[in-house]
């Protein structure tokens, strides 16, 4: 069955249009996607996340439990402090991409992908069992709301959550605005500087409309998934099943960085064969010539021989150009040129280093 978040009504009421991702009826535009793109990167866009899932190890081997499942260390964690982490199955394979938050000595947050929240909790609860911990999926108690953009403090100020924007990147924290208590990080899947707002699923819809109503003068517009896609894919973002799955390891998806633990996480040992011989394959970015969009799954070639495939591509609204993500042969990353075959045709293709976009810094 198709689950809705609290926002649902707010979504019809504006016209969005709804689509089905990940379980969820979600909007995945208002307006359309251009426009909706091009008010993040220059104003501030409102987007629905509520269909995230919200988990929390509570008790005092809560990082215990953490160093088992994910590859961060939360030992080294601090208050207030957010952190990319993977969960990774045996073969060192990414079974999630999630955010993790120290939000007291004995309790992480983690956000996790909305189509992943059953088996991450499966994965959670399998390593809980001898643990002082309790791991408790707050996913349907909270709701979760986005501000991106250059605007989005400014917002978060008319808004009366001042103290949420003055959040360095990657922290979090608790605040009390006019309409109560709320956790705010200074995280995002935009590639611009941004917020995301916890607040209680009952309290959302107020949010929500406090934010259409102030951000109004500082050009706020409610965005959907599509702009989201395009967002996050300009600034070199993965989506699961897409840059990372069961079968992409972190290396070959270009996220050693998250490999923050020598504790012994499922995975590890598959990990350290990887690093010691070196990923088969990894992500690259490519510029596609001509006017076709490279899909998911498009072949990419080198003279002719296949060595990988596209994960994500799209016309980039802030660029200009066709732009997409492939895995491919590491021996092939450093080709003079590519080719893509998108249907019957083969498109030249040229690298370009990932992200493809990066917002000026502050």
């Amino acid at each position: 069955m198709t689950r809705t978040t609290p926002l649902n009504d707010a979504h019809r009421e504006l016209g969005g249009s709804l689509v089905s991702f990940g379980g969820w009826e979600m909007p995945v535009t208002y307006s359309d996607i251009r426009t909706e793109h091009d008010a993040v990167r220059k104003q501030a866009g409102l987007f629905d996340i509520s269909h995230m899932g919200r988990v929390r190890f509570k008790g005092p081997e809560a990082d215990q439990l953490a160093g088992r499942c994910q590859t961060l260390d939360t030992r080294e964690l601090a208050i207030g402090r957010v952190r990319y982490s993977l969960l990774l199955n045996v073969d060192g394979g990414i079974i999630d991409d999630v955010l993790v938050s120290r939000e007291s000595e004995d309790s992480l947050l983690f956000v996790i992908n909305a189509g992943n929240r059953d088996a991450d909790l499966e994965v959670f609860n399998s390593f809980a069992d001898d643990l002082d911990v309790e791991v408790i999926d707050d996913s349907e108690r909270e709701s979760m709301i986005a501000i991106q953009g250059p605007n989005s403090a400014a917002i978060l100020e008319a808004m009366g959550i001042d103290g949420a924007s003055q959040l360095g990147y990657y922290r979090m924290g608790a605040f009390e605005g006019p309409m109560g208590p709320v956790i705010a990080s200074r995280t995002g899947y935009t590639g611009e500087i941004g917020f995301e707002l916890i607040v209680p699923s009952e309290r959302a819809r107020d949010i929500w409309d406090a934010a259409l109503e102030h951000g109004g003068a500082h050009g706020l517009i409610p965005c959907g998934l599509g702009a989201r896609d395009t967002l996050r894919l300009e600034a070199g973002m993965p989506l699961h099943g897409h840059e990372i799955g069961p079968s992409i390891n972190p290396y070959e998806a270009g996220l050693d960085f998250a490999v923050r633990s020598d504790l012994d996480y499922v995975g590890r040992a598959a990990l350290d064969k990887v690093r010691a011989e070196g990923p088969a394959r990894c992500l690259i970015g490519l510029v596609v010539a001509g006017p076709r969009i490279a899909r998911t799954e498009s072949t990419v070639l080198v003279d002719g021989s296949e060595v990988g495939a596209v994960c994500s591509g799209t016309l980039s609204p802030t660029l200009g150009m066709n732009i997409a993500t492939a895995i491919v042969e590491t021996k092939a990353q450093d080709a003079a040129r590519f080719s893509v075959r998108i249907r019957r045709h083969e498109a030249s293709a040229r690298r370009m280093p990932l992200p493809f976009y990066r917002r000026k810094k502050e």
